[in-house]
Parts: C-alpha cells; sequence; structure tokens
C-alpha cells in the first residue's frame, strides 16, 4: 500500500490528478467510484477534443481564403511531418559537409542508391497521380458541368434581357420630345426599374459565378494523396541531389585536395621559374593558401529550421524570466515588508503592469541599440559566442531586446505574489525571531521567505505563462530567430502549406506551455505546506 500513496503523492505534485482513479482503480479500491472518475476525468475530455477535431475537419474546408482552405486536421498533420523533414535534411548536409574519407564514401554510395530507388518511386508516384486524376475527372465533370451551364445560361438570358429592355427604352424615348411631363416622368421610372432589373441579374450572375468556381477548385482524397505523395518523394529527390554533390564534387575535402595540388604546383613554378610573372604566381599563392585556411575552417550554412528556433525561444524566454524573477522577487519582498514602500510602488504596478509587449519592445531595441552600436564587435556579445551551446544560437541585440522584453511584460505577477506571501508570514512567528534575537538576514532566509515561498512559485508560474505567450509576439515584431519569426515567414509566404505550417505551431507553442506550466505546479507543490495525499 505504501507503494499505492508514493505513486499518488507523485501524480498530486505533478498536478496529474486526473491519474489518480486509474492507480486507485488498478489496486481495487472503489471500482464502481473510480470509474465514474476516469470517465469524468479522461472519457469525458478524450471525447471532447475527439468532437473538436471532427467539427473542425467538418467545417474547415467549406472556407476559402487568399492561402486556400483552411487546413484540416490531417493537412495539418501531414505538414508537422514536412516540417520535421526539412530539418533532418538540414541536419544531414550540416554533418555531411564535414564527412571525409572512407565516411564521405560510404555515405555517397548509400545517398546515389537512395536517389535511384527515390526515382523509381517517383516514376510509380507520377503514375498513381494521372490515374487518380483521370478516375476524378468524371466526378469532377459532373459537379462543374451543371454549375457552368446554369452561369452560362444565366449570362446569355441577362444579356439578351439587357438588349432587348435597353432597345425598348430607346425606342420609347425617340417619342418623348412632344410627350406630356407625365409621360416623361412615368418614363424616368422605367429607366429606374430597368437599372433595378439589371443590378438584380447582376447579383445572381454573381453567385452563380461563385458557385461555379467553388466547382472548378473541389479536389477529390484520391487526388490530394496521389499530389502528396510526388511532393514529398521530389522533395526527397531534390535534397538527394544537393547532398551527393556535396559529397561528391562539391565536398570540402575534395576541395582542400585539389586547392592543395593547385598550391603546391604553384610554389614549384615559383620557386624554379627563371623567366614569367613571378608577382602573378606569388599572389596565386598567397590566394591558394588563404582558400585553404578558409575552407578548412568553414562549416555548413545551416538555415533556421523550427526545432532550432523553438530551442531560441526557450532560451529567450528562460532569459526574460530570470530577469524578471531577479527584479521582481527581491522589490516583492521589500513591499511585503514595508508598507511604506509597497504604497510607494503601488502607482508604478498600476501603471506599467497593463502595457503591451508591442509597445515596450520598440523602446527596448532602441535602448539596447544604443548600448551596443556595433553588435559584432560588442565584447558581451562575444563572450556568449564562446559559451558552449549558447553559440549556437545567436544572441543578438534582437534576442536580448524580446527577453527583455518579456522580463517587463511577465515580472509584475511575481512581484505582487511575493509581496502578498511576505506579508501574509505569521505575526507570532516575527516574534519568535524578535525574542531570539534573530538578525534581519537570518529573519529573512530562515522564515520569511520559506513562508513566502508556495505564493512566491505562484507568481512564478503566473509570470512564465505571461512570458511564453509575450515572446512570439515579440519575436513576430523583432523578426529574432524564433518560433515567432517562423510564424511570421510563414504567414508572408502565404501557400496552403504554409497556411497548415502555421497550424502546427499553434499546437506546439501550446504544448510547450503546458510543459512549462506543469514543471511550475511541480516546483509550487514541493515548496506548499498541503501536499499531503489523502488516504481517500
Amino acid at each position: 500500500m505504501s507503494a499505492k500513496y508514493t505513486i499518488l503523492k507523485g501524480i498530486d505534485i505533478a498536478g496529474l490528478n486526473f491519474l489518480s482513479p486509474v492507480v486507485r482503480l488498478a489496486t481495487g479500491e472503489e471500482p464502481a467510484k473510480q470509474m465514474k472518475e476516469i470517465g469524468r476525468l479522461i472519457v469525458i475530455p478524450t471525447l471532447a477534443f475527439l468532437a473538436f477535431f471532427w467539427l473542425w475537419a467538418v467545417v474547415a474546408p467549406k472556407h476559402r481564403t487568399k492561402s486556400g482552405e483552411v487546413p484540416t486536421p490531417s493537412v495539418v498533420w501531414d505538414a508537422r511531418a514536412g516540417i520535421w523533414r526539412f530539418h533532418n535534411y538540414e541536419t544531414a548536409k550540416q554533418d555531411g559537409f564535414l564527412l571525409q574519407g572512407k565516411e564521405r564514401e560510404t555515405e555517397l554510395a548509400r545517398a546515389t542508391a537512395r536517389i535511384a530507388e527515390v526515382g523509381m518511386l517517383e516514376k510509380i508516384a507520377r503514375q498513381q497521380l494521372t490515374a487518380a486524376r483521370e478516375a476524378s475527372t468524371v466526378k469532377f465533370d459532373t459537379t462543374v458541368a451543371p454549375a457552368k451551364n446554369a452561369y452560362d445560361t444565366l449570362r446569355e438570358i441577362s444579356r439578351e434581357s439587357r438588349k432587348g429592355r435597353t432597345a425598348a427604352l430607346k425606342a420609347e424615348a425617340a417619342t418623348l420630345n412632344t410627350a406630356t411631363e407625365e409621360a416623361r416622368l412615368a418614363f424616368l421610372q422605367k429607366l429606374r426599374d430597368t437599372q433595378a432589373r439589371t443590378e438584380i441579374d447582376k447579383l445572381e450572375l454573381a453567385k452563380l459565378k461563385d458557385r461555379y468556381e467553388e466547382a472548378q477548385e473541389i479536389t477529390f482524397p484520391e487526388v490530394k494523396d496521389a499530389t502528396r505523395a510526388n511532393t514529398v518523394l521530389a522533395e526527397e529527390k531534390q535534397f538527394l541531389v544537393k547532398y551527393i554533390d556535396m559529397l561528391g564534387k562539391d565536398s570540402r575535402e575534395l576541395k582542400l585536395a585539389a586547392a592543395k595540388t593547385k598550391l603546391k604546383e604553384t610554389r614549384t613554378s615559383f620557386l624554379t621559374a627563371t623567366e614569367g610573372d613571378l608577382y602573378r604566381l606569388g599572389s596565386g599563392i598567397i590566394k591558394n593558401e588563404k582558400f585553404i585556411k578558409t575552407t578548412a575552417s568553414s562549416k555548413y550554412a545551416k538555415p533556421w529550421t523550427l526545432p532550432k528556433q523553438i530551442v531560441r525561444s526557450l532560451l529567450c524566454v528562460f532569459a526574460g524570466f530570470l530577469l524578471a524573477s531577479a527584479i521582481a522577487i527581491p522589490i516583492g519582498i521589500l513591499c511585503g515588508l514595508s508598507a511604506t514602500f509597497m504604497a510607494a510602488m503601488t502607482p508604478f504596478i498600476a501603471l506599467f503592469k497593463p502595457v503591451s509587449p508591442l509597445v515596450w519592445l520598440p523602446i527596448i531595441m532602441i535602448i539596447i541599440g544604443g548600448f551596443m552600436p556595433d553588435p559584432e564587435n560588442n565584447a558581451f556579445l562575444m563572450f556568449f559566442d564562446k559559451v558552449p551551446f549558447i553559440k549556437n544560437y545567436k544572441i543578438d541585440p534582437m534576442f536580448l531586446s524580446s527577453a527583455v522584453t518579456v522580463a517587463l511584460c511577465s515580472l509584475w505577477a511575481t512581484l505582487v505574489n511575493t509581496a502578498l506571501g511576505v506579508g501574509a508570514v505569521d505575526k507570532d512567528h516575527m516574534n519568535v525571531a524578535r525574542v531570539l534575537r534573530l538578525g534581519f538576514w537570518s529573519r529573512l532566509f530562515k522564515i520569511v521567505i520559506p513562508t513566502a515561498l508556495p505564493l512566491i512559485f505562484a507568481g512564478l508560474r503566473i509570470s512564465l505563462g505571461v512570458g511564453w505567450m509575450v515572446l512570439v509576439a515579440a519575436e513576430i515584431l523583432s523578426t529574432s530567430e524564433g518560433i515567432g519569426k517562423f510564424v511570421n515567414d510563414m504567414y508572408t509566404n502565404g501557400s496552403s502549406e504554409s497556411f497548415a505550417q502555421m497550424f502546427v505551431v499553434v499546437f506546439i507553442v501550446g504544448i510547450i506551455g503546458m510543459l512549462l506550466d506543469r514543471i511550475m505546479v511541480v516546483f509550487q507543490r514541493l515548496v506548499s505546506f498541503d501536499s499531503a495525499v489523502p488516504a481517500g
């Protein structure tokens, strides 16, 4: 039984209380009650999610945008796979660029064999796509033909009717020279009625045209699947062509070998020549030496992929979160200890707490830009270029601006909760500390902060969530590499695939935010005084 309660306590600390009924049921504790709880905490939320995805799949194709129809869950899932494929391809290029000797030759042989396989698969996929298109032609014509016929028929009728009405009105107008005022006013009303009839015809024609265009854009599942298979194979083939060139004729190893051979020949000519342009030969030696040095230290210029951008965003949000904590916790402690200091800080909290990150960011960018007029030679940034792991994620003024913006927008919850926690310390505890003649720092670290920790961590949890939300907006505006930059690039691209990838980011941001929240829940529960699990 002790193992049971250990597991339950772990579940409670992790904030995963929906798993508690499963553990209790597995140990035979009140099966009927636990089944009811499982239904409420697991089955019903699962059904709600399934209903959401079903509704999304049904409604999404009915709305069209400039980037195509709204992607369905299956399209978003395929877009996720596309993002991961691109990351894997670029990582393979990065690794392949450094391969030498036997390893390079082995990888080159593998890539060559794979491109032959892809060629055969691509041929089969094209045949399947052609067959799918031919099979869907009849369905397409059946759907489009009625809409087209209705549109063409109404357009012809509208045109002939308009011509007839116009001719009749012109003929009548020719007889109005000697007509009375009443007749002329009646004719004027006929003109108004005719124009109104023409506008109605235009609206009806526009509706039929929209219906016809919608019918033309209908695609069928088998065609979509075949097209998707062709696209995947075409992407892999494009990657393999570049990869084979990188491992073969354009490999760093072969370039270095050719450059060294050329340098040796040029040096021999320079040292043994009795006539000729020695200046040209000497310049060639220096040029080759510089080329060899540059090539030997060169690395593959891997573009930013979403997984790498996610890591950079996490670094940025934690940098901002740590800065916010370093500011908010000391000020919050002072606010909790001194009512006068709290009164002084209250206007600042009320004034700056509602300010949007979109307002803070340009201001911070200008201020940081003033401190770093030459980022390439800035000592602070150059320090991060030497730190392992972090140097791979380009710490620049835009990164710092985003981190400071995160800090300014997220520190308030921690500050207020810290002040509340410190202010709620039992006065009896403080009186005992005075009796024991504990100094200020002893009271602070042995009584005040330990007592206030649950509320401090509650504030930190809120601050981290706010910081994660603020970060994406800051990255979009600052064009700092990260999740926000990825979203902005996909929006600018405007293709249907980019549209689907933006939906992928929605889920990635949500999942990461949820995990960060769970981590903070664990820390909050660990420092709380009421984390015991009831015996049930």
